[in-house]
């Protein structure tokens, strides 16, 4: 028997009561379950962390001291293990590198929550992979029946059209390494240049083996001096400093409509699934009722009204 009150949101976060634990809490906790490192979804301060290996690299990179006293019980893809009366199954979400749908099995039901994922093929992270479940708690970032992304291999490629050096926005984990990858190999002529922000970040997915990534630290003569096939990623905040930038085309890396404007050309690639993946998903996962978590879930509601249940997650508090 499914049951409702078997994830609830409160101030903390995504809070499971039969095994005491939180899922991608917002504030310290004793035991939290992270499925990947984005700040969102991955703050320190917590006494027991569960994730994979890759988040925990990417949390002491980011948060450094803030990590010291967590003790991080890294899980691989696929071990199962217990918290409480709750056993916890880590699958690949395919956001970014180490992204961790959590799929939890209790008294004979499986509950999957998605995290943030998409189904759009990625050399830099471990592709997604699905489950059966009763309940799928999925994340609605894009679940608009007009949003469709489109092809990245394509989009990349508006780069190599263009007569002048790039100034390219993106977020500094998942985003500036599939960005790097995707330049790389479908506009090789064009060097890439990163923010120091990234250059740990870069580091980690080399040694974690996922994609041979082609870059050079920015330093700001060199950038400039030479050939106009040269791309800076920057953080978003770097991004909007720039805005006075002469002789420079800006271009920001996102799936969001607002992202896009004022910009020199327009950049549509996302690290999320858009609506056709988010449907293609819950059809792959079978399950009989549909959680929605992280955006507006009336759309899905609305279409899936006659064959299944949908609702938001139960807040408390």
């Amino acid at each position: 028997m499914i049951l409702p009150d078997f994830l609830v949101e409160n101030k903390y976060g995504y809070y499971c009561q039969y095994g005491d634990f939180y899922i991608d809490p917002k504030y310290p906790v004793k035991k939290a379950v992270i499925s990947h490192a984005h700040g969102d979804h991955a703050v320190p301060g917590h006494s027991e962390i569960y994730s994979t290996e890759a988040t925990v690299l990417f949390m002491q990179a980011r948060y450094a001291r803030k990590m010291q006293g967590t003790a991080a019980f890294i899980k691989t893809y696929k071990e199962r293990f217990q918290i409480g009366e709750v056993e916890i199954t880590f699958l690949p979400a395919g956001h970014i590198l180490g992204s961790a749908q959590i799929l939890m099995q209790y008294k004979g039901v499986k509950y999957l929550y998605t995290g943030d994922y998409k189904l759009t093929p990625d050399v830099t992270c471990e592709a997604i992979e699905s489950v059966k479940a009763e309940v799928l708690i999925t994340e609605t970032t894009f679940a608009n029946p007009a949003v469709s992304h489109p092809d990245p291999r394509e989009e990349i490629q508006k780069i190599r059209e263009q007569k002048a050096k790039i100034l390219l926005g993106c977020y500094s984990l998942g985003k500036a390494q599939s960005i790097t990858a995707l330049i790389n190999h479908y506009c090789p002529e064009i060097e890439v240049y990163i923010h120091r922000n990234m250059e740990a970040l870069h580091r980690i997915y080399q040694k974690q083996g996922r994609a041979d990534l082609k870059y050079r630290p920015y330093r700001r003569r060199e950038f400039k001096e030479g050939s106009r096939n040269k791309v800076y990623l920057v953080p978003p905040m770097t991004f909007q400093n720039y805005y006075r930038a002469i002789d420079i085309i800006r271009a920001f890396a996102s799936g969001w409509d607002r992202l896009q404007e004022k910009n020199g050309i327009t950049l549509y690639i996302s690290d999320h699934a858009d609506w056709e993946q988010i449907v293609q998903y819950i059809r792959e996962v079978k399950p009989e009722e549909i959680w929605t978590v992280h955006g507006n879930g009336k759309p899905l509601h609305d279409y899936f009204h006659t064959t299944l249940q949908v609702r938001g997650l139960d807040k408390i508090g």
